[in-house]
């Protein structure tokens, strides 16, 4: 089961999300983590829901996303996205659709 982090995010200190960025980036390749959704455009279709930003990193497991969501290095690193953002995330457990590995 793979572990995929999917945040809506408002970026709200340009220059404070740069320096989050990279501290956490490096953080993330460690946990063996990519990005698979850098929302560019969004269509708003049913419920209301209109994030101005989406995004959505693959974790080899469930496991490791959890690890590093919860590790102190990147706790570290929550005071400064918080100062840069505001937003909300959920953590979901995948099994990849049928015919991927």
């Amino acid at each position: 089961m793979r572990g995929y982090m999917i945040f809506e995010l408002e970026i709200t200190d340009p220059v404070a999300w740069d320096e989050y960025r990279s501290m956490a980036g490096p953080l993330m390749d460690a946990a063996g983590a990519k990005f698979i959704v850098r929302s560019e455009k969004i269509e708003p279709l049913e419920g209301g829901w209109n994030p101005v930003s989406i995004s959505v990193v693959e974790f080899p497991s469930f496991e490791a996303a959890h690890a590093y969501y919860h590790s102190d290095a990147y706790k570290s690193t929550l005071p400064l996205r918080e100062k840069a953002s505001r937003g909300r995330g959920i953590l979901v457990g995948s099994t990849p659709p049928a015919g991927e590995a």
